[in-house]
């Protein structure tokens, strides 16, 4: 779930309500048809884990059965099961304005209680993945996984024994901080930078997450802090959604060149995200400049942002300032530029899928667009085997090597599905 500025509010809601140009089908369209019978044998065939889907803070803010076919949103049953979606980490988001409230593990409890209420409400479908094994395990069975990752570690509130906690609830990795610093790590998105990177407690909390099991996702963290997460780490470390600063110039959440490179040579992995301003310069500037529009609109007729003028002013706009969507292309463009700087065993999927509004790019507007990807993989030359570690196995590689260094001090990981 990304920072709700003005801007990516009413991009998103007006998009939704605009026709947009053709989406997947005509991209698929474009590709041979022994690309796409062949993408589509492998999505179905090979174990593909997303590490990042928004569906508890989507369920949160308007309940919708998941298990069916829903007319909003970008995850479902069918469509997961379509796109041959296996372990899509659902995560528990918990915004930047509940944390300095105090409220966040609360919050965070509510989110993982929403997912074992769907578990329990549909287990011919779904099963909760507390470790690798349980993966494997759940898809052989004909299931959906839905291992959990913490985007936010305001919920732990500076405690060995929270981090514990939620490790228990089934997290399995913590993205450190959001949209503002907290008391872990500064924000790539906030200018205030209290710490200098990580704070006194989140330089104790690296090693400590690597003792208990729980992976380090340094999306979102400001660029000292990545560095310095690197030289505390015991273990790979994953970036659970991000993609390359190469192609969005001067956009600090994501990632350098030369992080890529380190992240590789601390074995572990970049999942790539789709939402179209991660992926496109020209989306970034487009998002900026239309920010600036609406602010200014704002200021000019000393408007509240819920105002139904506002509202107007950007119908009015996005009409004739259309959105620049990034494509199926671009996606393709980040992760052959991870593969050139660490190499294939390096980068994998984190869509962001529920938590970018309709800010997606064309032909990966949900859970049943990845066919889509893997048959612009098959077109790039990649050959299965390789597409199989972009798909899953290598952030499953990285997974179990936090599994092993943890059982190894110690602290063996709960399975839900396969222990005992």
């Amino acid at each position: 779930m990304e920072r709700v500025f003005v801007t990516v509010v009413f991009i998103s809601v007006l998009l939704g309500g605009c026709s947009e140009p053709p989406d997947a089908s005509s991209a698929a369209d474009t590709e041979s048809a022994d690309y796409a019978a062949h993408a589509r044998e492998l999505t179905q065939r090979l174990l593909i884990v997303d590490t990042h889907i928004d569906v508890p803070y989507r369920l949160y803010k308007g309940f919708e059965d998941v298990s069916e076919a829903t007319q909003t949103g970008n995850f479902d049953y069918p469509r997961a099961i379509a796109g041959g979606l296996n372990a899509p980490f659902m995560s528990i988001f918990v915004p930047a304005d509940i944390d300095a409230a105090g409220d966040a593990k609360a919050f965070a409890d509510n989110l993982i209680d929403s997912i074992e209420s769907l578990v329990a409400h549909a287990p011919e479908k779904f099963a909760i993945a507390s470790c690798t094994a349980d993966v494997y395990k759940i898809s052989a069975d004909g299931k959906i996984a839905l291992p959990l990752g913490m985007e936010n570690g305001g919920p732990i509130e500076g405690s060995f024994a929270g981090l514990r906690h939620f490790a228990e609830r089934g997290i399995r990795y913590i993205t450190l901080t959001h949209s503002k610093s907290n008391h872990i790590s500064d924000s790539s998105y906030d200018t205030n930078e209290p710490w200098a990177g990580l704070s006194p407690f989140g330089q104790t909390l690296i090693p400590e997450m690597n003792r208990q099991g729980v992976m380090v996702d340094i999306s979102h963290v400001s660029d000292k802090a990545f560095w310095q997460v690197l030289e505390l780490t015991q273990t790979p470390v994953i970036a659970s959604h991000s993609s390359l600063r190469h192609f969005t110039p001067g956009f600090q959440r994501n990632m350098t060149d030369d992080m890529v490179v380190a992240l590789g040579e601390n074995n572990g992995v970049i999942q790539i995200t789709f939402g179209s301003s991660f992926l496109s310069a020209a989306t970034r500037t487009y998002s900026e400049t239309t920010q600036q529009a609406l602010l200014s609109f704002v200021d000019a007729q000393h408007l509240s942002e819920d105002d139904p003028r506002l509202l107007s002013f950007a119908e009015t706009y996005l009409l004739e300032h259309p959105y620049p969507y990034a494509s199926v292309e671009d996606v393709l463009n980040h992760i052959d530029r991870v593969v050139e700087l660490a190499g294939i065993d390096h980068v994998g999927l984190g869509s962001d899928f529920d938590g970018v509004g309709d800010t997606l790019p064309m032909g990966l507007k949900d859970v049943a667009g990845f066919s889509n990807l893997v048959a612009g993989l098959l077109r790039r030359g990649y050959a299965d085997d390789d597409i199989e570690k972009i798909l899953s196995a290598n952030i499953m590689r990285v997974w179990t090597q936090v599994e092993r260094y943890a059982a190894a001090q110690g602290n063996p990981t709960q399975c839900r599905q396969t222990s005992g």
